[in-house]
């Protein structure tokens, strides 16, 4: 890693030494509400040659959860990935525009893509907890970056964070496949704090989930909110709305020579305005169900 990336991706070492309730909330009002966590301007990410997606500009705020909203296949998930290098896993994927992390470009040939992800955590759509005791689920991470601190604090902490902690302190050694469909989610999510992410990245997390744990995940995200910025894709027009402060819709268009049919973010603006006085009418067919 360079120089210049280093003072927001960290160190190889980093220790853990969290900061008491009052201190996280001091720094939490001291944190300018309007911070750019990630800018994204032109991106255009194509496959084998092919575009999926084209023109995306996109701001990502710190303690605002931005979701992106859209029909199948216009490119809400590899937008997402793109914001912590996961499309590098991808064979004959190509990202190009600029993509900056507190106004670092976290694609500049200089910067390791395992330091980004360090930063950036992801959630995914299933819960894919480790075949691993639900201590060693949550301790994996921070022993392979080679946090250093008491790793029953880690564990705890995190675990606290996901809201998970007073369900699961008395069984830590028992395997994470026992638990419930939603407390995988969440362990997930607890998973991801215990790195000390600055961003955490959501891909349809609650679309494989009942009612009531949808609900306790939209809960602990508006908690998460105070400490990260977060970013989600979802489905569930309802749960945009209920969950996020900004949101963008997405759509799919033919190209000029109208041989490929790519993403485009039609609207970025205030969730509030997107689903009570969408700009474009193409937004308004969408998010009041007349289209899909």
């Amino acid at each position: 890693m360079s120089d210049p990336i280093m003072p927001r991706l960290g160190a190889a070492e980093r220790t853990y030494d969290p900061p008491m309730a009052s201190e996280a909330a001091t720094q939490a009002q001291a944190q300018p509400a309007t911070e750019q966590v990630f800018t994204l301007r032109d991106v255009m990410v194509a496959y084998a040659g092919v575009p999926a997606v084209r023109s995306i500009d996109l701001d990502v705020e710190a303690n605002r959860i931005t979701a992106l909203i859209g029909p199948s296949g216009c490119g809400k998930s590899t937008v997402l990935r793109c914001l912590n290098r996961m499309n590098d896993l991808v064979a004959d994927a190509e990202v190009s525009g600029r993509i900056l992390y507190h106004d670092q470009d976290i694609y500049a040939p200089e910067v390791d893509p395992v330091e980004v992800r360090k930063l950036v955590g992801m959630v995914f759509q299933k819960p894919n907890p480790f075949p691993k005791s639900i201590y060693d689920n949550i301790a994996f991470g921070p022993r392979v970056l080679g946090m250093k601190g008491e790793m029953d604090e880690i564990v705890e902490r995190a675990l606290r964070r996901a809201a998970l902690w007073d369900e699961v302190k008395d069984r830590l050694k028992q395997s994470a496949y026992g638990m419930s469909g939603g407390q995988q989610q969440r362990l997930c999510i607890a998973r991801a704090l215990a790195t000390d992410p600055d961003v955490i990245l959501m891909d349809e997390p609650c679309s494989a989930l009942d009612p009531i744990s949808t609900a306790r995940i939209e809960d602990l995200l508006l908690e998460l909110r105070s400490r990260y910025a977060i970013v989600i894709v979802t489905h569930n027009m309802q749960q945009a709305a209920r969950v996020s402060d900004r949101t963008a819709f997405f759509t799919v268009e033919l190209d000029e020579d109208e041989k490929h049919r790519t993403g485009r973010i039609v609207e970025f603006d205030a969730t509030e305005k997107i689903f009570q006085n969408p700009a474009d009418p193409r937004t308004e067919a969408y998010v009041t169900g007349k289209v899909g």
